[in-house]
């Protein structure tokens, strides 16, 4: 744990100094190169890209313990033994600057004590930390003051992990595991009780248990076996000792079938082996009562389907809620308890059922926390089928009820037991978003069916974007266009914000639109809206006012051209970005293509053919792999995004980061690129080099031949085409050859094999 959280800093541009216990024998350092190589290993990748990695720094505590006297934070990641975190800890006292902070990361012992008997002055900077694994990924940070923690050190590290971290903060009571674990766990616990007491499968524990409820995919038993089932037996015997006076305490038992699977070595994925297992193409799970593994019964839950299609995830609950079969009898009897339970904990382990919901939700990814649900469900339905169900209801609850209050949420208020009212929740102004602004209608400057132009103040608007996935089909284009006409005539607007706040940015172009059109025959149709879309594309490039295109997670094909096209681009540090058109049969051709050719003369250091021939060796295996950049850092390194872009490591930052850069450009006097620029292409001697490391692949099989087609006629628009030798040509020739290519291609069959797939399975078809 202690290496990835090192990686996260390094990921934020950190210099980071990793330490390690020495080794017994051999090299001092051996311990702590282990720990980084397993770390660096991990899938999914704790690093944003491989060279963040060369900002660490390993070392061992003999040698090393000294140059912690430099260092800004100190996060101490031991062993979870109280006697071994004293120990370090008083070793780290008495080596640290006078300024520096000090935080112990711990998921459930006491904080206080571990500093207990060191100095006051070193107490005054001392906290805990509750990284969430894996650190990079789950946003929770759980913040633990103790008694005699600096409030001024405790706001200093908060602001530095929710801006320099990414994290989302929750000051968390000194309690044993916290908010986060604490409810949690409990709620995998209570669903994991229905399979041991043999009422339902894993399978259909998993599926009442993600995406249907608003929580992730790995539901329940995914999640576990991800988790590996070693880690969470430990967590849950550690609990149990930790909660001696907690009334479901019993929950946090073993259960039978956990033990017995990791006495065996099935401790998840790591082993290829837990509560799941692949046998061949077939996904198995443990049957208890054989402790072997067992093909998926089919699902005895009812028309799952209708629940799924309920509508938003408030309606999805209720129907659930309101199912009188086997479904609803698991949702209403896992979420009363998990409610109920969840109220006997305030004020326990926090004081706001607005933390407690936070911490759940960024821990576990929850869409919403138990009382987020509960308000969804309706309060005194909720609260009259527990008093019927004979569970404890906490008098602050009683007491609401009293007092004719019926939700714990008011707007952006909640109500806080402790005070017997509602309070405002804590709301960072640089993360409103646009909830803000789409509730003022006086803030809407113009919209059509699938665009709102957004006033954001101060002479920035945006243009959100919410078609269907959020892609990219005529009405968006438009829409891009008829914004750009008002903000370039309107003197009172700065510039032009593109961000949505849909799951992804986009993934690109509504291939629906084009399939349709394409089996009606409307082939101009189909040519003249790509030809639109390039011509978009180059206003967003060439508008008279900055455009900043603000990106989030999944920013693909189309999506990607647009970002290409940001004279300043701001990506969330998780986004994954790419030019993924081979993939549905097809070449990039929203000036993307233009757009690498261009790239590729313009990064050669002395405009040498042979050192454009590199870039465009680079760019044509991206494209031709479908390589998709794992992070926005990595995005920079594939050109997909430009060296000048802001990564924001805060998701929801990135709108009032991309407003900054619109204000900052418009202050500097901007103005956009020359619209005349010339492109040098190498001519068919190049694209026949491209053709020939293509054919490479297609013979180590790592593409098929149609991938080679594809490959070839992607290389033929990169390398400009017929011309028989290197050449400047405008970047309109190259727009023209991209739509050419993709409108043949849309006419061969397997292209549209590829589009029907990828429109119907949502996995690539590779024929």
């Amino acid at each position: 744990m202690g290496a990835q959280i090192a990686a996260h800093f390094a990921n934020a541009g950190m210099e980071v100094l990793l330490l390690d216990i020495a080794a017994k024998e051999g090299p001092k350092d051996a311990v702590v190169h282990g720990a980084f190589k397993r770390a660096s290993r991990l899938k999914p990748a704790p690093f944003f890209r491989d060279a963040d990695a060369k900002r660490i720094q390993l070392g061992n505590f003999d040698d090393d313990f000294h140059r912690l006297a430099d260092v800004d934070w100190v996060v101490e990641a031991v062993i979870e033994r109280m006697d071994i975190k004293r120990s370090v800890m008083a070793k780290v006292a008495a080596v640290v600057g006078p300024d520096t902070v000090v935080t112990t990361n711990t998921s459930g012992l006491p904080i206080a004590d571990i500093a207990e008997g060191l100095p006051e002055s070193f107490r005054r900077r001392f906290l805990g930390t509750h990284f969430f694994n894996p650190p990079r990924y789950l946003r929770l940070l759980e913040l633990i003051p103790t008694p005699d923690t600096d409030p001024d050190v405790l706001a200093r590290v908060s602001r530095f992990g929710r801006v320099q971290l990414g994290k989302g903060i929750v000051v968390a009571k000194d309690r044993p595991y916290f908010i986060g674990n604490r409810i949690g766990i409990y709620a995998m616990m209570g669903a994991m009780k229905t399979f041991t007491d043999g009422d339902y499968s894993i399978p259909e524990i998993d599926a009442l248990t993600g995406p249907l409820v608003g929580h992730p995919k790995s539901a329940t038993f995914r999640t576990a076996d991800v988790v590996g089932l070693d880690v969470m037996k430990h967590v849950i015997e550690n609990l149990y000792e930790a909660v001696p006076d907690d009334e479901r305490r019993a929950a946090f038992k073993i259960p039978t079938v956990l033990e017995q699977l990791v006495s065996a070595g099935a401790l998840g994925a790591k082993t290829r082996a837990g509560f799941y297992k692949k046998d061949g193409s077939e996904i198995k799970s443990i049957d208890p009562a054989s402790g072997q593994y067992a093909s998926a019964a089919e699902l005895n839950l009812g028309d799952i389907g209708v629940l799924k299609s309920a509508g938003n995830l408030k309606a999805r609950l209720n129907a659930l809620y309101e199912d009188q079969g086997r479904a609803g009898a698991f949702f209403r009897k896992t979420t009363l308890d998990l409610l109920a339970y969840a109220s006997r904990r305030i004020p326990e382990i926090s004081d706001s059922p607005a933390d407690v919901d936070r911490a759940v939700c960024w821990g576990f990814g929850w869409t919403m926390g138990p009382f987020a649900k509960w308000d969804a469900l309706g309060f005194d339905r909720v609260l009259g089928d527990l008093r019927e169900g004979g569970e404890e209801i906490p008098p602050w609850i009683e007491e609401m009820a009293s007092a004719g209050i019926s939700n714990f949420y008011d707007g952006d208020s909640v109500y806080l037991p402790g005070e017997g009212r509602y309070a405002q929740m804590d709301q960072h102004a640089d993360e409103a978003g646009l909830a803000p602004l789409k509730a003022d209608p006086d803030r809407t400057v113009w919209q059509n069916s699938d665009v709102s132009l957004l006033d954001m103040g101060d002479g920035v608007v945006c243009l959100e974007f919410r078609s269907k996935a959020n892609s990219l089909g005529q009405f968006v284009m438009e829409g891009i266009q008829e914004a750009l006409d008002r903000v370039e005539a309107d003197p009172d607007i700065r510039g032009m914000v593109i961000a949505n706040e849909g799951t992804n940015f986009s993934v690109g172009a509504n291939l629906g639109e084009a399939a349709m059109a394409v089996m009606m025959g409307q082939m101009d149709t189909v040519e003249k809206f790509v030809d639109g879309f390039q011509q978009t594309i180059q206003r967003i490039r060439y508008a008279e006012k900055p455009v900043v295109v603000a990106v989030h997670q999944r920013v693909l094909g189309g999506a990607c051209e647009m970002l290409m096209a940001s004279p300043q681009p701001v990506a969330a540090a998780e986004s994954y970005i790419g030019l993924v058109e081979l993939g549905v049969g097809l070449i990039p051709a929203g000036t993307g293509t233009m757009e690498l050719a261009r790239l590729a003369a313009h990064r050669s250091a002395n405009g040498h053919d042979s050192e454009i021939q590199g870039f465009l060796q680079v760019y044509f295996q991206q494209v031709a792999m479908a390589q998709v950049a794992t992070s926005a850092a990595q995005a920079v390194d594939m050109s997909y995004m430009a060296q000048h872009a802001q990564i924001v490591m805060n998701a929801e930052r990135r709108f009032h980061v991309a407003k900054q850069e619109v204000i900052r450009l418009s202050e500097a006097g901007y103005m956009p690129p020359p619209s005349d620029r010339l492109v040098r292409v190498l001519g068919r001697t190049a694209g026949a080099a491209l053709q020939t490391a293509a054919y490479q692949f297609l013979q180590g099989r790592f593409i098929s031949e149609y991938d080679f087609h594809l490959a070839e006629r992607f290389g033929y628009v990169l390398t400009g085409g017929t011309l028989t030798g290197p050449q400047d040509v405008t970047e309109q020739y190259l727009l023209d050859l991209e739509r050419e290519v993709f409108m043949g291609l849309l006419g061969e069959q397997k292209t549209m094999d590829r589009i029907q797939h990828i429109l119907t399975t949502n996995k690539p078809l590779r024929n």
